[in-house]
């Protein structure tokens, strides 16, 4: 058995990107920045995730999500590979979203 689960809560870092790879099927592609107080210390860590919506969650997300929405999201990892512009191959991690709630305006 294996498990691929990822809760996040968080603030959404820029407005939802809305793409279009098939007719009426919207991806959305959106950052969401997390915190977390370092120990024994008056500094914080934060950490910048991508979130990748489709369907349903795109549409909603294009509605009403903007940059500094507080979020919950429910999803899993997923890694992909390709080459950028100049030609360089890259690797991104990505959480593909299942479940998501908004829990406060930015």
């Amino acid at each position: 058995m294996s498990v691929n689960k990822v809760i996040l809560i968080g603030n959404v870092g820029r407005d939802p990107e809305i793409r279009y790879p098939e007719k009426d099927f919207p991806v959305a592609y959106l950052s969401l920045a997390t915190n977390e107080r370092q120990p024994n210390s008056d500094t914080e860590l934060v950490e910048w995730h991508i979130l990748v919506m489709t369907g349903k969650n795109a549409e909603y997300a294009e509605r009403y999500i903007r940059k500094g929405t507080k979020l919950y999201v429910e999803g899993k990892l997923r890694s992909r590979e390709y080459v950028d512009k100049l030609k360089i191959a890259r690797r991104r991690t990505e959480i593909y979203v299942d479940v998501m709630e908004i829990l406060g305006r930015g």
